[in-house]
């Protein structure tokens, strides 16, 4: 079982390089076998939910080798159109090549998809989109099995702005004739990113970051190297544990815009937080005053992926803060967890009310999910003794070992 054991009490000083970012470099392995040729991804993370991707690439008669940070994909070989349900469960986003392996191969049987336990992640979206591109799409024993032989161009409307949906429905459309528009679509960066991806492949797609995308079909696509953007989410966990422990970070090849929603609720409290090209630098004296009310919202909100890390920082933060869940319903678990270290949390619904302690206090405490566990070990470099973060494999699923990054700033944090 491995865990990380953690003294608090230390402050943070140095540097951190994130990344390429984990929701991005997922579509973007999904997208690699809509072309023969080859795909070269650079600074790919270290990371499980990589290595789940990877295998189940592999198993679809994919070639992948893995060289440091660079990732090789040969598709040329795919044939296989199913992913079975022993891999699918391992990876949420293994609903990706549902849109790449029906543009390739014209068909696909994929099991209900895994991942984290946050709450329900239906699928209904994707499924409604993929019909209105007339699509066959049958659900039988776990599985959705479909056909694309008779696809056509269409306009589709999402009921919600799912990411997901967004991007299984780019990559599922690249081959169909005419212009495919898909309206109230996500807006985050990895779909902008998945855009630049596809486009520097050869296809034709416009208006990601938007509401409205437009897809042209195009006959075929080529292969690339691509750089995908840095992983805002890391980056922001590592800003957050910074404002929280007090000291002097600088974290480098990092978007700030990406994360403007979480810089302009840090510029709230006692941290100066300065911004150069691709360069962030916060410096903090510990212990901040508490903000009001944290909401999460679809980007350019504030992201759900940092929810879980904002309220471990006010957990020990001056006053009371109010922090409400838009996007999952079942992503205040990591509370009870918080609690065990002495914070102060009353959960109702989708709403939590924090009270700030001055301290925390060491225990063994148990990740959940992937962000929940990243926001223990926070709590853990603040808390007074000896943390035990069990269960780590959840943090593992996004973070490249934070033992490693967090150890080279100060932390007293190590991994068993």
């Amino acid at each position: 079982m491995k865990e990380y054991i953690i003294n608090g009490g230390r402050m943070l000083e140095g540097t951190v390089d994130i990344r390429g970012a984990k929701n991005s470099i997922l579509p973007l392995l999904a997208g690699s076998i809509l072309t023969d040729e080859i795909i070269v991804l650079h600074d790919c993370p270290h990371i499980s939910d990589v290595d789940s991707m990877i295998n189940i690439l592999e198993g679809l008669g994919s070639k992948i080798i893995r060289k440091d940070r660079d990732i090789i994909v040969d598709s040329s070989g795919v044939c296989n159109s199913q992913i079975p349900s022993s891999l699918a469960k391992e990876l949420r986003s293994s609903i990706f090549l549902l849109g790449s392996l029906l543009s390739r191969l014209k068909k696909a049987k994929v099991a209900y998809p895994g991942g984290c336990d946050i709450g329900l992640r239906p699928i209904d979206i994707h499924i409604a989109g993929l019909r209105e591109l007339n699509i066959d799409i049958q659900e039988q024993g776990g599985f959705i099995i479909c056909n694309s032989q008779n696809a056509k161009s269409a306009d589709v409307v999402l009921d919600l702005p799912s990411v997901g949906a967004t991007e299984n429905l780019m990559m599922s459309s690249v081959f169909i004739k005419g212009k495919t528009v898909i309206r109230n679509c996500a807006k985050e960066p990895e779909i902008v990113d998945l855009q630049k991806f596809l486009n520097a492949m050869g296809a034709k797609i416009r208006g990601a970051g938007t509401s409205v995308i437009v897809v042209e079909g195009v006959d075929k696509l080529h292969g690339v190297e691509y750089t995908p953007i840095p992983d805002r989410i890391v980056a922001g966990t590592y800003l957050i544990a910074t404002a929280m422990c007090g000291g002097n970070v600088e974290l480098r090849n990092v978007n700030s815009e990406h994360i403007s929603s979480l810089i302009s609720k840090l510029s709230k409290t006692t941290c100066k937080v300065y911004v150069k090209n691709d360069r962030i630098i916060i410096k903090s004296k510990g212990r901040q005053k508490s903000l009001d009310c944290i909401e999460t919202m679809y980007y350019p909100g504030f992201p759900t992926d940092l929810q879980s890390q904002i309220m471990a920082m006010q957990t020990v933060s001056r006053g009371t803060s109010v922090i409400v869940e838009n996007i999952f319903e079942t992503r205040f678990k990591t509370a009870s967890e918080l609690k065990k270290l002495g914070a102060d949390i009353t959960i109702k619904g989708r709403v939590a009310v924090v009270k700030g302690v001055k301290q925390l206090v060491g225990s063994e405490v148990i990740a959940t999910d992937l962000r929940g566990g990243a926001s223990l070990v926070l709590a853990g470099l603040v808390a007074d003794g000896e943390t035990i973060v069990k269960d780590i494999h959840h943090i593992d699923r996004g973070y490249e070992d934070m033992s490693l990054d967090l150890s080279a700033l100060g932390a007293n944090i190590r991994r068993t």
